[in-house]
């Protein structure tokens, strides 16, 4: 089969030190995602496999890099028709499904923007983030298509809704837009540095910022994608991870990097992680890369562990692992688990590799080849065994370009040329970096970053709520859960209303973010200027 050249930074294996100290980034002045993740495949290797997608019902359905590219070219074509126009923000608001990776091409093959979407978000998530980003169209399945009606009336930018399940007008049906005739259609000539994809932040200290990303950034992801993967990509590898693509790690940590480098992506959306299914979902298709969020791989070790796993490495990231799960990673799955560190912001600049370095159980591990990351306080770079920042040098191909619509928060995220991540850490003195608190309210739960306004907001919805604060607490298999303190006005009842409020945030913000502990409190902790102190309730 035809291949197109060898696209490994790495060709050659050799120490953390070395690959570091010989690494230079090639980054072209003119690029395109598209163009890098499937057109160049379709042009040499049309009938080469891109995705496996494996539907709830057991069907199993291939994509082959040309039908990408045939499909994504014609709703390229479809979605310029309907007035989108480059730099127009395309919300993808779909699960693990072929269709998103079509509507990630298309709407970077016309210079548009991507906006991925998590399909649990509620009414006020989802509201904010096409609002915010003024999103001109937007992708999204029978499921979530009534949502998304619903809120339409309120979303002067929003011209487009286009639905992969039945349709009726005024909605767009997306098998109809890829059946569009493409042969005139030639993409968009987009510079590296020119907008691509844009990522919510959870919200940590106020409402979500947009990050708005540039074609640059698939560079910036791969040296710890190829290290954290066992030197990837190697003949028969194959990709699959659980983590859903409207974040940035199931969608850069895997998914995007699997058509760049040509490996086979496999497609399936668990309605609920099942630990045995997934397992099983491995071996039945011979996945040798995955990346799996921490609580996922610890729901993994309570299950039976499929026979027939072709696991070569496992690479995760969000929350420190501990000495024991690597050690059954090795012993039960076959294969190394190596972390990495990153954010929204700047993905995937810390790593710890077995093989390449020392393993520090709890450690993040060392920068990444082509990232230069330190530890900074006030006065600058702190010394072996001192807590700082978790700072990384500016300009880096996997930053950020700008907050949307946000000038004054991306002012203080990127500070005397180094970006500001917001945690704390040590560093040792072999350059080890590990964990060692957060300086903002984030909570990391079950793989997901949740951020504690959004949820505040919705509690205060209820009637009978005068004041909430929503901080993490410990839990040994999610790490953290979300636990909500309330106020409640004078002689309102509280039975039932660990339930209500529950449901309210269901509804309104996702089910991942529901408290699992509402705690009624006669007041909250607050700052002589009135702002709660949520580091106050934490362990309460």
């Amino acid at each position: 089969m035809p291949d197109l050249p060898d696209r490994r930074l790495f060709r050659q294996r050799a120490g953390w030190d070395a690959l570091r100290a010989g690494f230079r980034w090639a980054v072209p002045a003119r690029m395109n995602i598209a163009r890098l993740c499937c057109d160049d495949w379709a042009a040499v290797a049309p009938d080469r496999v891109a995705v496996i997608h494996r539907h709830a019902d057991g069907r199993r359905e291939t994509w082959t890099y040309g039908q990408l590219k045939r499909a994504s070219d014609g709703l390229a074509v479809a979605l310029a028709g309907l007035g989108v126009a480059p730099g127009d923000r395309v919300a993808v608001l779909l699960p693990q499904h072929p269709a998103v990776l079509v509507t990630h091409l298309a709407a970077m093959k016309l210079g548009a923007v991507s906006l991925p979407l998590f399909t649990l978000f509620g009414e006020d998530a989802l509201r904010y983030r096409l609002s915010d980003s003024g999103a001109k169209a937007v992708v999204t399945d029978a499921a979530t298509l009534d949502r998304v009606m619903a809120l339409a009336p309120g979303l002067p930018d929003l011209a487009t809704v286009i639905t992969t399940g039945p349709a009726a007008a005024p909605v767009h049906a997306f098998d109809t837009l890829i059946a569009t005739d493409p042969r005139r259609f030639t993409p968009r000539d987009t510079a590296a540095e020119d907008p691509a994809v844009m990522i919510y932040t959870s919200g940590t200290t106020g409402d979500p910022k947009g990050v708005l990303h540039a074609h640059r950034f698939l560079y910036g992801h791969l040296p710890c994608m190829e290290l954290s993967q066992g030197f990837f990509p190697q003949p028969g590898d194959v990709g699959w991870t659980p983590a859903d693509w409207a974040w940035i790690g199931g969608l850069m940590d895997m998914a995007i990097p699997c058509l760049f480098y040509g490996v086979p992506l496999v497609s399936h959306r668990f309605a609920k992680f099942d630990p045995e299914a997934a397992l099983r979902l491995m071996a039945e298709e011979r996945v040798t890369n995955a990346f799996i969020p921490p609580t996922a791989l610890r729901l993994m070790r309570q299950a039976r562990v499929s026979d027939g796993l072709a696991l070569r490495a496992i690479g995760s990231g969000g929350e420190a692992l501990g000495a024991d799960l690597l050690d059954w990673g090795r012993e039960r799955l076959g294969c190394p688990i190596n972390e990495f560190y990153g954010q929204t912001e700047a993905n995937l600049v810390v790593a710890a590799c077995d093989g390449l370095m020392t393993r520090v159980p709890g450690a993040m591990g060392l920068p990444v080849p082509g990232h230069e990351v330190t530890l900074r306080d006030a006065t600058g770079e702190v010394g072996t065994g001192q807590v700082g920042e978790v700072c990384v040098r500016a300009p880096d191909p996997v930053m950020f370009l700008r907050y949307w619509n946000k000038p004054e928060a991306t002012a203080k995220k990127v500070v005397d040329g180094w970006l500001r991540t917001g945690d704390l850490a040590t560093r040792d003195a072999h350059g080890q970096i590990t964990f060692h608190a957060r300086d903002d309210d984030v909570i990391t739960s079950a793989g997901y970053r949740i951020g504690p306004v959004e949820i505040e907001q919705a509690l205060a919805t209820h009637p009978d709520v005068v004041m909430a604060a929503v901080v993490g607490a410990p839990d040994p298999v999610r790490t953290e859960i979300v636990v909500a303190h309330v106020v409640l006005r004078d002689g309102a009842d509280w039975s039932g209303m660990e339930q209500a409020l529950q449901a309210i945030v269901r509804d309104k913000v996702s089910a991942h973010c529901v408290p699992r502990r509402v705690i009624r409190a006669e007041s909250l902790p607050m700052t002589a200027t009135g702002k709660i102190l949520r580091r106050a309730l934490r362990g309460a």
